[in-house]
């Protein structure tokens, strides 16, 4: 938990309990909006009233008393903005504390910080604590509306801040950021946690004074495999962010199996690079099983995790214990599936080809490229382009293509600040629908998988791109779309029912892929792809 000095930014009522000569953070108040967060800004610095507006001015105003900065606080965020670049380093750095708040404040400042603390106080109920569930008001009614989501109104600026060079700045967002973030509470308090740790990571790669580190974040990797299992389990059950892609890849399957030649299809060969963690493959042998005329002769499962540097990509990691494959063969032999698994560790997608998976001919070679493809560097060295070519010369049946509906932030396609208010938006999506799918409770397998997603905002292999842009790239190389058929669409509709209504499922006319939506806003795509026989 994070801690700080006694002194408070008094306008924002928090609960506290003091430890020796700290305090630690209580619940924020629930109804806290982002139009008094903005006054605050403008209240706290009425000699800087562009503070959102103007995020790139000098950063002339260091030696003002009001600030009352650490100069030990300062040298260290001053290095580091001195040393920030293009590029972010893949390794991981121990989160960061701010030691101390802004030690001066005006009076007229106090009279109004205090007028709002009374109004808010007014507001909350003597029963209103973290973790009951009571306090999700806004949960419902914020959604996408930028004006509702306060966090990112801190976070963003930031950010630019930091691009900019502007020690100020980033030091007065930090002060703000650390007083309302919140591990939890609702979705902007959780954004703003996971947004300032992430900024003060981001800081701390460039500088040799990192500041003091604060308990680490469990995440799919570090957690224990039945924890890990019992928490994606749960996720599946009330979240469609993967069920729905899952099922629809699993339909996909069965359709391009269907318009083989039974005679000839001895073998399914499915080259699974996805975050499914084996928990997709149940449904898919049950359904095989079910076949008129029985499942193939022979199901063979060809598994490609990340590799050990590639740790960061959220939700692909598991615990190094965990292996669901003894389970799946288990499984498979109840409903009379023959199947064989084979787990390719430590593998480059780039460097995978028809040897390394050992595919044949004579077999039904079939992709299923789920939520991985947009970590491969699509710049120099342009490893995206070189795997879908490596794809195309395995010659598959076909390929089901999902990820992240998103414009690409990394570092080649703009700076730091406009990666990183991709990343948010996505997580803001996250983390909103995980707040309706959890119905408010502050659970550990929340944490840990709202933990997992946070990690877009800092890896650096986040190279995300909307489904036009990889449609671009698959006819380069020699695909084509094909449209899911009726039952596919019509199965996961059916599915996408049992959730929340804010989801919906959208068809393209034009193509017939399947876009997942949260609350208007895209989140993923699906899509089938085939060898284009009439360019080939």
């Amino acid at each position: 938990m994070i801690k700080q000095g006694s002194l408070f930014l008094s306008s924002f009522p928090l609960n506290t309990t003091p430890v020796s000569e700290t305090m630690m953070f209580g619940e924020p108040d629930p109804d806290l909006n982002s139009g008094q967060i903005l006054d605050w800004l403008e209240d706290s610095m009425p000699h800087l009233p562009l503070i959102l507006d103007d995020l790139y001015c000098s950063a002339d105003i260091l030696d003002d008393p009001w600030w009352g900065l650490d100069p030990i606080d300062v040298n260290v965020i001053s290095a580091s903005l001195d040393n920030v670049t293009s590029t972010v380093c893949s390794t991981t750095a121990s989160p960061a504390v701010i030691t101390e708040p802004p030690r001066q404040q005006s009076s007229d400042m106090s009279k109004k910080r205090k007028a709002l603390s009374e109004e808010q106080m007014g507001k909350k109920s003597s029963g209103n604590k973290k973790g009951t569930g009571k306090s999700r008001k806004s949960d419902g009614n914020v959604g996408n509306n930028k004006d509702g989501r306060w966090a990112e109104q801190l976070l963003n600026p930031c950010a630019a801040a930091i691009t900019a060079g502007n020690v100020t700045r980033v030091q007065h967002f930090l002060f703000v950021l650390q007083e309302l973030a919140s591990p939890t509470g609702d979705a902007n308090y959780r954004l703003a946690d996971h947004g300032m740790q992430a900024l003060i990571r981001h800081l701390s790669f460039t500088t040799k004074n990192p500041a003091k580190a604060v308990a680490p974040t469990v995440t799919f990797a570090t957690s224990t495999p039945s924890f890990f299992k019992r928490s994606l389990i749960n996720f599946n059950d009330i979240s469609p962010w993967f069920t729905v892609p899952n099922n629809i890849a699993n339909a996909a399957i069965l359709q391009v199996l269907s318009e083989q030649d039974y005679g000839s299809c001895r073998t399914l060969h499915i080259l699974d690079i996805g975050v499914s963690h084996g928990f997709q493959w149940p449904t898919l042998l049950e359904a095989l099983s079910r076949r008129p005329g029985g499942p193939p002769p022979l199901v063979r499962l060809t598994v490609v995790p990340p590799t050990h540097e590639n740790h960061q990509i959220p939700f692909a990691n598991c615990p190094p214990d965990y292996d669901f494959a003894s389970n799946i063969l288990r499984f498979a032999k109840d409903v009379n599936v023959n199947l064989q698994i084979n787990k390719l560790d430590n593998c480059p997608l780039q460097d995978l080809n028809a040897q390394i998976i050992n595919s044949s001919p004579d077999e039904t070679l079939i992709v299923c490229a789920q939520f991985r493809l947009h970590n491969l560097n699509h710049t120099k060295p342009d490893n995206r382009a070189e795997f879908l070519k490596l794809m195309r010369s395995m010659e598959p049946k076909g390929v089901i293509l999902s990820d992240n509906n998103m414009d690409c932030g990394c570092n080649s396609c703009g700076n730091f600040d406009s990666r990183f208010s991709q990343s948010l938006d996505y997580l803001w999506s996250f983390l909103d629908s995980t707040s309706v799918a959890f119905k408010g409770r502050e659970t550990e397998e929340r944490k840990l998988v709202e933990a997992e997603a946070a990690k877009a905002l800092i890896n650096p292999c986040e190279m995300n791109e909307k489904k036009g842009k990889w449609g671009e790239r698959m006819t380069e190389v020699g695909f084509v779309e094909h449209a899911f058929a009726d039952d596919v669409v019509d199965q996961a509709r059916a599915l996408l029912k049992k959730y929340d209504g804010h989801w919906e499922m959208r068809v393209e006319e034009t193509n017939g892929s399947v876009g997942l939506w949260w609350k208007k806003q895209p989140v993923s795509f699906c899509s089938l792809w085939k060898i284009d026989q009439k360019k080939w």
